[in-house]
C-alpha cells in the first residue's frame, strides 16, 4: 500500500479505535453516575462506532482500481458511507433528544464529577480527532474521511455541551440551586439539535454528489475561461462539471475551424485537457468533443464568439475533390 492510500486508511482505524474507546468510558460513566447527557452522548458514539466502520469499508472499496463492471473506478463508495454517517447521526440525534426531554420532566439526576472528567476527556480527544481527520481528508478530497471529520466535530460539540451541562448541576447541587441541575438533560437536548442539522449538511451534500449535481458555479466560470484563453477554441457549445467521490470530471464540447486535421485536433483537445488537470487538482477526467467551425457561423452570430451554452447548428463538412463528376 502506497503512502497516498496509507494516511488516510490510518485515519479511519484511528477514529474507529477511538469510538469504541469513548463509547464504552462514556456509558460506563453515565450509567453509573446517572448522567444523561453522557448516556445520550454515549449512544451517540456507539453510533459513530458503526459510522467508523461503514468509513473505514467505504474508503477500502473506493480505493479499488476501476475493472469491467465499473470502468469510473469505485470513488461514490465513499460518498455512500458519507450518507450512512448522517442517517446514524440523525437517528442519534432523535434518540439524544427524546432522553433529554424525558430528563427533563423527571426529578434531575445526582451530577457527580466523574461524569465532568469523562466528558472533558472526550471533549479534548474529539478535539484532536476531528482536526486530525479534516486535515488528512481534505489533502486528498476523501469524501468519507471528511464526512468522520464532521462526525468528531459533532461529538466535540456534543462533549462541551456535556461538560457546561455536568458543570452546572454540580454548581446547583453545592449550592441548593435547584434550576441548574436540570443542566444535564437542557444540554443533553441542544446537542441533539446541533447533530440533526449537522446530519442534515451532509446527508445533503451526499445526495448531491450522487445525483451528479454540478460543481461550484465559480469553479465551472474558472474552467470557462481557461477554455476561452486556448486560441483554436472558436465557441464553447457545452460546459459541465460533477463530483464523482474524490474527483472532479469534466465534460467540454467546443468549437474549432472544420479546417483542421483529425491529428491537429486530437491535440487541441489533449492540450485543454491537461491546462484544465494541470489547473485544477481536484479534476481528474477532462472528456473533449469537438464540433466543427466554419467562417460562416460567425456571420450568421454577427461576428462574435458565444461566451458559452447554447450550441447553433454546424454547417456539414463539404466535399472537396473526390465525388465531383468530371
Amino acid at each position: 500500500m502506497n503512502s497516498s492510500k496509507a494516511s488516510p486508511m490510518i485515519a479511519a482505524w484511528i477514529s474507529l479505535i477511538s469510538n469504541v474507546l469513548l463509547t464504552v468510558m462514556k456509558l460506563a460513566v453515565g450509567w453509573l453516575f446517572g448522567s444523561q447527557v453522557l448516556i445520550a452522548d454515549g449512544v451517540h458514539n456507539a453510533g459513530d462506532v458503526i459510522a467508523s466502520g461503514a468509513a473505514v469499508s467505504s474508503m477500502q472499496i473506493a480505493n479499488r482500481p476501476a475493472d469491467e463492471n465499473h470502468p469510473y473506478g469505485h470513488g461514490k463508495a465513499e460518498v455512500l458511507g458519507a450518507a450512512v454517517i448522517a442517517l446514524i447521526l440523525a437517528i442519534a440525534a432523535v434518540y439524544m433528544g427524546y432522553h433529554a426531554v424525558v430528563a427533563m420532566i423527571e426529578p434531575p439526576g445526582t451530577p457527580h464529577i466523574l461524569a465532568l472528567i469523562a466528558a472533558a476527556i472526550s471533549l479534548i480527544w474529539k478535539m484532536w480527532l476531528y482536526i486530525y481527520t479534516m486535515r488528512v481528508g481534505r489533502s486528498i478530497n476523501s469524501k468519507g474521511l471528511i464526512a468522520t471529520a464532521q462526525d468528531h466535530l459533532a461529538d466535540v460539540y456534543a462533549s462541551l455541551a456535556a461538560v457546561i451541562g455536568i458543570f452546572l448541576a454540580l454548581i446547583g447541587k453545592w449550592n441548593g440551586i435547584h434550576l441548574l441541575t436540570y443542566g444535564d438533560p437542557v444540554a443533553g437536548l441542544i446537542v441533539s439539535i446541533l447533530v440533526m442539522k449537522l446530519a442534515y449538511e451532509m446527508g445533503k451534500e451526499s445526495l448531491d454528489i450522487l445525483m451528479d449535481h454540478s460543481i461550484k458555479p465559480e469553479m465551472l466560470q474558472a474552467i470557462t475561461e481557461l477554455v476561452h484563453a486556448a486560441p483554436e477554441v472558436r465557441r464553447i457549445d457545452k460546459i459541465r462539471g460533477r463530483e464523482h467521490g474524490q474527483y472532479i470530471t469534466v465534460d467540454l464540447r467546443l468549437s474549432v475551424s472544420g479546417s483542421l486535421t483529425i491529428q491537429e485536433g486530437h491535440d487541441i483537445g489533449r492540450s485543454i485537457k491537461y491546462a484544465i488537470i494541470d489547473a485544477f487538482p481536484l479534476v481528474d477526467e477532462v472528456l473533449v468533443h469537438l464540433n466543427p467551425w466554419y467562417p460562416e457561423d460567425s456571420e450568421a452570430e454577427g461576428g462574435s464568439l458565444p461566451s458559452s451554452g447554447r450550441r447553433k447548428p454546424v454547417q456539414p463538412v463539404k466535399p472537396t475533390g473526390a465525388g465531383k463528376q468530371p
